[in-house]
């Protein structure tokens, strides 16, 4: 049986020695082969695909425009080609290996930013940083106004300093319904716009979103802020970032100065 014949061409013979420029002769035209074929096995690829005779010229037009430019750079390619990377110097820094030194352990954690006008959010499952945030502006503050279920203690500040308004129930009435966010907003306007400002520590987003929604929690919280920037007051909030999806915990994130 003999050899099936190629499909692109006939079997070439090798090439007999000749005169010096039968050798220039040869390349010319085997490059001359090679960019024709490719040609047409492409005006044959477009073709099969079902190209209108008027979308098979604008396809040519448009790669005759930039032929010059693929010729170029294949004539750059074969003079010079590009270097392989040295990964091992890219890898190995300069000047040999530097000796692993141990972190050291903080000793306390980093004072959490609570200035007047300031608004920050603290990630966490229970309140913790957000306390000792409270806790560490709080003398900075002429009051301190707490929204949550279970107001923490606050032994550094005088009586008078401390406000505390309900959120879960209305105080002396535990059957009665609850406060909604507008009426709460209100409550705080006078401790944040009286001189020096407020404090304010909130921690029972989770209750809002169950019991108010989460939109109307969104809003609230963003009242809040703008409250605390507008007035020179503060607002330091904590959230288990678990209670929220990643785009509802964004949201929310959105309206702080200050996220940790």
């Amino acid at each position: 049986m003999s050899a099936p014949l190629r499909r692109d061409g006939p079997v070439r013979t090798p090439p007999e020695d000749g005169p010096a420029d039968e050798e220039y002769a040869r390349t010319y035209a085997a490059g001359y082969e090679e960019g024709a074929r490719s040609a047409l096995r492409e005006v044959l690829g477009h073709t099969t695909r079902g190209h209108t005779a008027a979308e098979l010229r604008m396809l040519v037009e448009s790669r005759l425009a930039r032929l010059g430019e693929e010729v170029e750079l294949k004539r750059k390619s074969l003079l010079a080609p590009p270097r392989q990377p040295a990964w091992s110097s890219l890898l190995r820094p300069a000047g040999g290996a530097r000796p692993w030194v141990a972190p050291v352990p903080s000793t306390a954690p980093a004072s959490l930013p609570v200035a007047p006008g300031s608004s920050l959010l603290v990630r966490e499952e229970r309140p913790r940083r957000a306390l000792e945030a409270l806790r560490e502006a709080a003398p900075r503050f002429p009051r301190v106004v707490l929204l949550s279920l279970h107001p923490p203690e606050t032994t550094e500040l005088r009586p008078e300093q401390r406000i505390v308004v309900p959120v879960g129930t209305r105080g002396d009435d535990p059957t009665a319904a609850l406060p909604a966010p507008g009426e709460i907003g209100g409550r705080l306007r006078e401790p944040t716009e009286a001189p020096g400002g407020a404090l304010v520590y909130f921690d029972a987003v989770e209750f809002f979103v169950t019991e108010h929604s989460l939109e109307t929690t969104l809003r609230f919280v963003q009242w809040l802020s703008s409250q605390a920037s507008s007035t020179g007051s503060a607002l330091v909030v904590s959230v288990d970032p678990r209670a929220l999806d990643v785009r509802d915990l964004s949201r929310l994130e959105r309206a702080f100065q200050t996220v940790v």
